[in-house]
């Protein structure tokens, strides 16, 4: 499907109902509802519809789109509410919905790096030259940064791309600052850098391009087969041990990976992708992230097995996060996709996270705490050392980071400043 570009930011689209009610909500994110007694005073009609038993969203579940939900943007304080009006009008409203197409829309911001503290990554730096990923993976934890750009971490992730124009020449005059420490920068820490709107705008390869004459350091983390699109470039990098690639491996099994993440490139395509990248003296690695009890944790072993034989050096997983909206979410897909296993997988997930769906405590998010993680962490161990993964790795070189002469154009902007 063909993305269509929008010059400013597009209305966000109209649902008719037969009734709408208007429930006030707070300006933040809102848990799961398990019970009524978990619901706000205030959010009388969701109170009510907890307590009749019913769903007040209904299923908003599109073809090749991840998310069967849109929730409203917790900042706001206020949100519609479908409600029935008894004749089942609502539910053959939303099963008629038309397909979503992608909207394109012009980011303005004025740098391309960002920074980040945290204890749990290793890197301080990374860019994305695009907010919001067309993947639709369901259980993406940058889900939730969209509502800062005013649109839900639901299906408005997944259609409503922001792309950054000039993310390469602001890239440049960043490197260019007397002040710049070059350390190993990050490309996909957020959205996937080779999201299929790549094909088309190739923003990622300008970023590369740069990062290459500046001898720059840089990693990517990826689901998408098309970074072989770039071996050109990544090849030269890799000569000079400025680069590592990760390929992030769900599970193996192509129908949940339909469903899960719907415009990710097939399981056997980001293997075949691993030698690829292997074969042109890419260090390159898999990630089996996330990995999610009760849905694809069976997996581990088969993963990194599949990922040895393709050439991975390195491996690593993540438990699955669900900050914010995504809890709502990733229950919703749940019960939507697989009805009868959602219980069993929620259950697991809080045996992991404290009796919770979600611990965001430094140390313990990516890996979780308790029996059933420790159990996880240790068959990763194990595999990972009968297979020979992670015995070795190649540093990157951040000593032959140099600043190249600027180009005419570029002189002659500087010079208009004075």
């Amino acid at each position: 499907m063909k993305p269509i570009e929008a010059a400013s930011v597009p209305a966000k689209p109209r649902m008719v109902f037969r009734q709408v009610r208007i429930a006030s909500v707070k300006p933040s994110a809102r848990a799961p509802r398990p019970a009524a007694a978990d619901i706000a005073e205030g959010d009388t009609i969701e109170r009510n519809a907890v307590e009749e038993g019913a769903d007040p969203t209904p299923s908003l579940a599109r073809t090749g789109r991840g998310a069967t939900t849109n929730p409203s943007v917790r900042f706001e304080t206020q949100a519609t509410v479908p409600c029935d009006d008894g004749w089942g009008s609502l539910e053959d409203g939303f099963a008629s919905l038309p397909p979503l197409e992608t909207v394109l829309i012009r980011d303005h911001s004025r740098t391309a790096i960002a920074r980040n503290t945290s204890p749990d990554v290793g890197f301080d730096r990374s860019i994305n030259p695009y907010r919001g990923c067309e993947h639709g993976c369901v259980y993406c934890f940058a889900r939730p940064t969209h509502a800062y750009l005013g649109y839900s971490p639901g299906l408005d992730f997944e259609t409503k791309l922001l792309f950054k124009p000039e993310v390469a020449s602001l890239l440049e005059r960043e490197l260019r600052r007397p002040s710049y420490k070059p350390k190993p920068i990050t490309l996909g820490s957020n959205t996937d850098p080779y999201q299929p709107v790549e094909r088309r705008l190739k923003l990622t390869r300008q970023v590369l391009e740069v990062l290459l004459r500046f001898r720059h350091p840089v990693s990517i983390v990826t689901k998408s087969a098309s970074i072989v699109r770039d071996l050109d470039i990544l090849g030269e990098l890799a000569k000079l041990r400025l680069l590592h690639v990760y390929l992030s491996v769900t599970t193996l099994d192509p129908a949940l990976a339909r469903v899960m993440e719907p415009r990710a490139s097939a399981p056997a395509l980001r293997l075949r992708a691993v030698s690829a990248l292997q074969a042109a003296g890419v260090a390159v690695g898999v990630l089996a992230a996330p990995m999610i009890p009760g849905l694809n944790d069976a997996e581990l072993e088969a993963i990194l097995k599949a990922a040895a034989e393709a050439g991975a050096e390195r491996a690593g997983y993540v438990l699955l996060r669900l900050p914010l909206e995504l809890r709502e979410m990733f229950e919703a897909w749940l019960r939507e996709h697989m009805p009868q296993r959602a219980n069993h997988v929620l259950s697991l997930i809080r045996q992991m996270r404290g009796g919770a769906l979600n611990d965001a405590t430094f140390g313990q998010r990516f890996v979780g705490t308790g029996p059933y993680a420790d159990l996880l962490s240790q068959r990763f161990e194990r595999a990972a050392r009968q297979l020979g993964l992670n015995t070795r790795h190649t540093e990157m070189d951040v000593t032959q980071f140099l600043v190249p002469s600027a180009p005419a154009a570029m002189a002659e902007a500087q010079m208009s400043l004075f």
